[in-house]
């Protein structure tokens, strides 16, 4: 049987989208159009009952990433805390740990701050299934985007730690109280193309079939 895509060139765009951070390159401009042409990739991805309540905030004025950056910093604490529950040995996650660290001090300087957005909100005590449901209508498209900037040599990182902060980003950015922040995206474009399969368990080991295994 044929593939309907070259397996090999699509393989590769799966397994070397990084979360990117120190190699955002952050004095190159990003156009407009092409932030637009990601975010229309993303529109096909699936959504929970075809509702399609996507929203996009894009922010590159420079002083409101500026604004946003500052915000974003002061959660700092949190990466202290993930940090203390580490293992001292985990080499590869403290990797991890020095670059957001990083991102928090330089995230106003990265070109545009995309934050992926949903009308409505979760109500207070909400169950986990509509929980699930909700935020499984936007994670799709936002993945999709992120593979679309990689395509065209942009790189990105999916962050959270402004959500803490959720109604002062608000009120900077002037959107409305039924619009629900789900994440923020540093977009730039990356110093070199070259990103790498990361190091992973094998399926094998994370897999079971028909009765859970440990």
């Amino acid at each position: 049987m044929t593939a309907p895509f070259d397996l090999e060139e699509t393989d590769r765009l799966l397994s070397t989208t990084r979360a990117v951070r120190r190699r955002l390159d952050l004095d190159r401009t990003v156009e407009r159009e092409l932030i637009l042409d990601c975010i229309r990739l993303s529109q096909q991805a699936p959504t929970a009952s075809n509702t399609q309540k996507w929203r996009w905030m894009v922010v590159m004025d420079a002083d409101k990433r500026k604004a946003l950056g500052e915000i974003y910093g002061r959660g700092k604490q949190f990466i202290t805390q993930a940090r203390e529950q580490l293992d001292a040995d985990d080499s590869q996650t403290q990797r991890v740990y020095d670059s957001a660290e990083w991102l928090l001090d330089h995230i106003g300087e990265v070109p545009a701050l995309v934050i992926p957005c949903l009308e409505g909100r979760i109500p207070d005590g909400a169950p986990n299934g509509m929980a699930a449901a909700v935020y499984g209508s936007i994670y799709p498209a936002m993945w999709s985007f992120q593979l679309a900037l990689r395509s065209r040599g942009l790189g990105s990182t999916l962050t959270t730690i402004h959500l803490f902060f959720e109604k002062e980003v608000a009120a900077l950015l002037e959107m409305p109280d039924d619009v629900m922040q789900v994440a923020l995206l540093p977009v730039a474009y990356t110093k070199g193309t070259d990103f790498k399969i990361a190091k992973r368990p094998s399926p094998e080991e994370i897999t079971s079939f028909d009765t859970w295994t440990t």
